[in-house]
């Protein structure tokens, strides 16, 4: 008999967002359609659209109603994962804007501090997951003609539990976990088949005659990155997740010579202190390292406290922006040496810092200090 295949295909799921999203949906179908789902399509903030089994809905009145999604992560190690995702929707008052307040409820975190996309006081639901909701609400109110406001509660039943095995306490979001989700979808990736990935994109890269490779954290760095490197074949873009050592070292054996970073300021700061992995289980972002850098480069105490005591890189990255855009290179050249560091110095590196606005914020190329 044939030998079986050691890395069966790891199989994706949704987010909670998507999860949200297809609750409000069912929800609203009860209310104006006076049916009960067994499924519902939800569109995606990637253009894929999903059919996400419905868990169970139970009307309340004739304008409102309450419905259930039990969130599948697919094969992705996730604390999520099998939690019930709830939406409770009410029919408001007619508006031609087709109006969607979305609100948290029971086991949603509300957030608490500065530093996260969603501004303190808010439920901790991401822009993404709320156009997903407003979207499916849409589709809903438009194919059956009502022009109406709507109000949409997420809740999770066991939202509180499950956020306390995670990093939401100390991000500052309080009360229940986060819904998250920038594409809907959950593509699990365990370390073997995530760094067997990159082995073959470098092997591609390699044969497809890539001289310069630029290797970035995830999609959204990637595509920050092509609208600059235009001149590099698509073969050298290559996407390293957390393995930021790894890959580097993988670049080494297959003769590459010369690597471009490109990366969130958040990653940046965690390659900058030296960091093999970057990801949030593997190694905590110290912001004491950014603080002592200030100080070195005279930022004074006061500033270097609210670094070192910042809820996020993205908080303490608000702070330098505009006074004291030195330390934002002080974390670019940190970020080149670790990465010559980790290639045991047979790479020629090189980096691009983005800010949260997909813009480039720092620029090894033109880093006159460099040079």
């Amino acid at each position: 008999m044939p030998e079986k295949s050691k890395h069966r295909k790891l199989r994706s799921g949704f987010t909670t967002g998507t999860a949200a999203a297809a609750a409000a949906k069912g929800a609203l179908i009860r209310i104006i359609e006076k049916r009960s789902p067994d499924a519902v399509l939800v569109e995606l903030l990637n253009g894929e659209t999903w059919r996400i089994p419905i868990h169970g809905v139970c009307e309340k009145s004739a304008d409102e109603a309450e419905c259930t999604v039990v969130k599948d992560a697919g094969d992705d190690p996730d604390v999520t994962n099998h939690a019930v995702i709830g939406a409770r929707v009410i029919l408001l008052e007619a508006d031609h804007s087709l109006r969607v307040e979305i609100l948290g409820g029971e086991g949603v975190g509300r957030v608490t501090k500065p530093g996260l996309e969603v501004p303190p006081g808010e439920p901790a639901i991401n822009s993404g997951p709320r156009k997903m909701i407003e979207n499916s609400v849409k589709l809903v109110l438009n194919r059956n003609n009502k022009n109406h406001a709507v109000r949409v509660e997420i809740f999770v039943p066991d939202g509180e539990r499950l956020a306390q095995k995670t990093l939401n306490g100390r991000l500052g979001i309080v009360g229940g976990i986060s819904i998250l989700g920038t594409t809907g979808v959950v593509r699990p990736m365990s370390h073997e088949a995530y760094t067997a990935t990159i082995l073959s994109s470098l092997s591609v890269a390699r044969a497809s005659g890539v001289k310069e490779l630029v290797l970035s954290t995830g999609r959204r760095s990637e595509r920050c990155a092509q609208g600059i490197f235009s001149d590099i074949l698509p073969e050298g873009f290559i996407q390293i997740g957390d393995f930021f050592s790894e890959s580097l070292k993988m670049a080494v054996e297959f003769n590459f010579d010369k690597v471009f970073m490109a990366v969130f300021f958040g990653k940046a700061l965690k390659m900058a202190q030296g960091a093999e992995c970057t990801h949030a289980a593997k190694t905590r972002l110290s912001l004491q390292s950014l603080a002592a850098w200030g100080l070195e480069d005279g930022c004074g105490k006061e500033v270097a406290k609210k670094l070192a005591t910042a809820n996020t890189a993205r908080e303490a990255f608000e702070y330098i922006l505009m006074d004291f855009p030195r330390l934002i290179s002080r974390v670019g050249e940190r970020l080149i040496q670790s990465a010559m560091m980790h290639s045991e110095y047979q790479l020629d590196a090189n980096a691009i810092i983005f800010d949260y606005q997909e813009q480039v914020v720092w620029d090894g190329r033109k880093d006159k200090s460099l040079s």
